[in-house]
This record gives structure tokens, C-alpha cells and sequence, in this order.
């Protein structure tokens, strides 16, 4: 988070001397103000280009086997620009490599990512009935299932990618 403060910083400082190198090259005309509104605008850039590129960043230092399974772009009323421009703030992966399967029942960890003011990565353990589609979550700590069990779509990625990985 302070590495972000001090990018902003100069990202600020960089948009002013574009706009002081400005006032200056037009012999002053442009009005005094100029300076800190270029500032502002380098700032704000720079959170919007974090922001945007949040998602395409943490997908290139997760490892090349990870799948991603869901991606979510919610609307903020507070940022009414995400309606027209999605942001994916939230998204799933599973790691092939980490399902374990005995005979049709496959168990692996599911880590959801999320954006905040700082990174959330949650991870839960489930199992997945390749047969009968059906998902249910585990106990970290007893290793039972938990109940909400959920039965997939035939065309999930999640399906596709647990049940074909531990095969």
C-alpha cells in the first residue's frame, strides 16, 4: 500500500512538471492553476491504471499451471464509470496440480482473490463428485463436509478442469 502512495506521489509530481513545462513554453498564458490540476489528473491516472490492470497483474504471478475459474467486473455505485467499463475486482483459481481424486470423488483447494484496499485471498478445500457433479465444501480441520452442497453445470469450468486434471 505505501509503494502505491509514493507511485501516486510521483505520478503527481510528473503531471505537474508537464503542466508547469506547459505554462512555461506558452510564455505564461496558461493560467497558474494548470500545475495542480495536471497533478491531480497524474494521480488519478495512476489509481485508474492500478485498478484496471489489478486483475491481468495478479493472474501473471500466479503459476503457469493455475486455471482460473470465475472472474466478477461489479458495478460500484460510488465508480458509476464501472457499469460502462468493468472492472474485475474478484476472481477463483484452482491449481490442477493440486487435486487429489480416488476413484469419482476429486478434492482440491479453491483460492477466491479479491480487491480491496488491500488483496483478500481466501481458500477453501471442497470436494467434487465428477460423476454426479455435485460440490460441497470441507472443514479445514476436520476434513468433513460442511453441507451447501451445489450440483455444477455440465459446461463448468470448475468441472472440467478439477475432473479433468485428476484423471
Amino acid at each position: 500500500m505505501i509503494w502505491h502512495l509514493i507511485a501516486a506521489v510521483f505520478a503527481a509530481l510528473a503531471a505537474a512538471g508537464i503542466g508547469l513545462a506547459l505554462r512555461h513554453l506558452s510564455g505564461r498564458r496558461l493560467p497558474r492553476w494548470i500545475v495542480p490540476v495536471f497533478a491531480g489528473l497524474g494521480m488519478l491516472s495512476y489509481q485508474i491504471h492500478v485498478e484496471y490492470s489489478w486483475f491481468e497483474h495478479k493472474k501473471a504471478q500466479l503459476p503457469a499451471s493455475a486455471v482460473v475459474i470465475d472472474s466478477a467486473a461489479p458495478g460500484n455505485f460510488w465508480r458509476p464509470w464501472t457499469y460502462l467499463i468493468p472492472m474485475t475486482s474478484k476472481f477463483s483459481v484452482v491449481e490442477p496440480e493440486g487435486v487429489h481424486r480416488q476413484d469419482a470423488v476429486a478434492e482440491f483447494l479453491l483460492y477466491h482473490f479479491e480487491r480491496h484496499h488491500t488483496d483478500v485471498v481466501t481458500t477453501q478445500p471442497y470436494l467434487l463428485n465428477c460423476a454426479s457433479r455435485e460440490l460441497v465444501p470441507v472443514d479445514t480441520d476436520t476434513r468433513e463436509p460442511m453441507g451447501g452442497l451445489r450440483t455444477l453445470r455440465a459446461t463448468s469450468t470448475l468441472l472440467t478442469t478439477v475432473c479433468g486434471a485428476a484423471s
